[in-house]
């Protein structure tokens, strides 16, 4: 995740100041955790990673194995659970885990579509405890629906919102941006202030799921950067008249380094103790800082990798499965650099992107280590221009290797 109002309102305090404020990133010992307690969704959204459907799928998780797996997940150091689906609230334990993950002092948030959320289900929420909820909206009426395949489906996911704002609970908007729904992402933003939203999540089409399926109607490179600048200029607006709303991107770590050319552009002054700190952040934290654990109780590197498996919780602890560098990929994920080629791997920016988004290049060449296809930076910003790709990868040591494909 990229916390663009985070670094804006260390512009605007360092244009207030005088001086950059010196922050540090503090990482956790173990990695951000997402969870897909069930794969069962009331709905069959067009860009859904998980590929769910409205029916029970066999062998998910029991309530005494989640809870095996969140005390092994405590003392790895995960510092924070993310319960998503499918739909989690159509979990019937979805309190007692909720309940137990706040009692061990994990931070909870929950990822819903929110159609399921009435005023009596907004409370068990709030009384739940929940950190924060992010309710998924796709644009206006007519585009949501029509990408949930549910008529009524932005009213029912509009009236969650105020339920819980009603009820004290910290919401946002998570939102993936497509062709077919760019033209709604203004409006969508106006929306947030309107409805009690303190958070507004921006994610970039990725290709996992029926979101690879579709990958043909990701927006292009111009429609995603007019999209960037224009949460910039929000989050840079709420920045300086001190608001505490919060503008995050996911699934495209080239956001670090626009944000640097656009600080360039407006504050120049504070380019290199931007850089520094972007460069502390890192960039993209798949199989190192984020992961995922499948219904089936199967680890990934994150949401994404669904369909390369690095072991089951029912096998052996996630602490060892994680720790295990045995697979080529999470090898490579938790190297630094990382061994990318192409315009990743003569990237200026490399040390802030982090290699960006692996799994884009592996669902289009099969190659893990191939640039990234999402990248919105020209060969001019980025200081490299594309290669053909090649079927054997050098890494940086020189050592040829066979490529592994998920």
């Amino acid at each position: 995740m990229f916390r663009i109002s985070q670094y804006m309102r260390e512009l605007a305090q360092a244009q207030a100041t005088g001086e950059y404020p010196i922050t540090k990133d503090r990482k956790a010992r173990g990695p951000v955790v997402i969870w897909n307690l069930i794969r069962r969704c009331n709905l069959t959204c067009k860009h859904c990673y998980a590929l769910s459907a409205d029916h029970d799928y066999a062998g998910e998780l029991s309530l005494s194995e989640v809870f095996t797996v969140m005390d092994d997940l405590k003392a790895f150091g995960v510092p924070a659970l993310i319960l998503s689906g499918g739909e989690p609230l159509l979990r019937a334990d979805i309190f007692e885990i909720s309940a137990r993950a706040r009692q061990m002092g994990f931070y909870t948030g929950l990822s819903t579509n929110g159609t399921l959320i009435d005023a009596p289900m907004a409370r068990r929420i709030a009384d739940a405890g929940f950190d924060y909820v992010g309710i998924s909206l796709d644009g206006l009426k007519a585009t949501h629906d029509k990408f949930r395949r549910l008529e009524g489906a932005f009213d029912r996911s509009l009236a969650a919102i105020g339920h819980l704002d009603e009820v004290g609970v910290k919401v946002g908007l998570r939102y993936t941006m497509t062709a077919m729904n760019g033209h709604d992402l203004p409006a969508l933003l106006d929306l947030m202030q309107e409805v009690g939203a303190h958070k507004f999540y921006f994610s970039h089409l990725n290709y996992a799921g029926r979101g690879n399926i579709h990958r043909d109607k990701d927006a292009r490179h111009q429609a995603t950067r007019a999209a960037m600048d224009m949460l910039f200029d929000r989050a840079w607006a709420a920045a300086q008249a001190g608001s505490m709303d919060d503008y995050v991107s996911g699934n495209n770590d080239a956001d670090g380094p626009y944000l640097l050319q656009w600080v360039r552009q407006h504050l120049p002054q504070w380019e290199e103790p931007l850089r520094q700190r972007l460069v502390a952040w890192g960039g993209n934290a798949s199989g190192q800082q984020i992961a995922n654990i499948d219904n089936l109780g199967h680890v990934h590197p994150d949401t994404m990798w669904w369909h390369h498996d690095l072991g089951c919780v029912r096998d052996r602890p996630f602490s060892e499965i994680w720790n295990d560098v045995s697979d080529p990929l999470m090898a490579g994920l938790k190297q630094r650099p990382r061994p990318v080629q192409g315009r990743c791997g003569g990237c200026r920016h490399l040390a802030i992107c982090n290699g960006n988004t692996r799994v884009r290049a592996q669902q289009l060449t099969g190659d893990f280590w191939f640039e990234d296809p999402g990248c919105y930076l020209t060969d001019a910003e980025v200081g490299a221009a594309s290669t053909p790709f090649e079927p054997v990868a050098k890494r940086r040591t020189g050592r040829t290797i066979e490529i592994a494909h998920a």
